[in-house]
């Protein structure tokens, strides 16, 4: 039985950019169950959707697997840098800098009951 095509699932082109960024399955034991490209299409459903973990639908990886990948990545730092590499695309076909030159911090006044002495 073929999955469904979500919304959120990469294309071909996105994959092609993001995969050298997704770690490859560890050396030795046995072969991966589930590919990563599949990983990170249920992430991706999950991150859109903002639904529970064990409300991933039933045709992506079992939702233990895909968080246990989530937090391994996260630990690794792999959504960091994957981030990192996608803005720095975007600012450059926009005509800018990779990396940004200014930084602005909002800042808000708030209200205490407390009064200056």
């Amino acid at each position: 039985m073929e999955r469904r095509v979500y919304a959120t699932d990469l294309s071909d082109e996105e994959w092609v950019i993001v995969a050298p960024y997704v770690p490859a399955p560890m050396k030795g034991g046995r072969p991966p169950k589930w590919s990563r490209r599949e990983i990170l299409n249920a992430i991706l459903y999950i991150l859109k959707t903002g639904c529970p973990w064990y409300l991933l639908p039933h045709d992506f990886p079992p939702y233990s697997t895909v968080f246990w990948y989530f937090r391994r990545w996260r630990k690794e730092g792999v959504w960091e840098a994957l981030n990192t590499v996608l803005r720095e695309k975007v600012r450059q076909q926009l005509g800018r800098e990779p990396q940004p030159s200014a930084l602005i911090i909002d800042s808000q006044t708030v209200k205490t009951t407390e009064k200056g002495g």
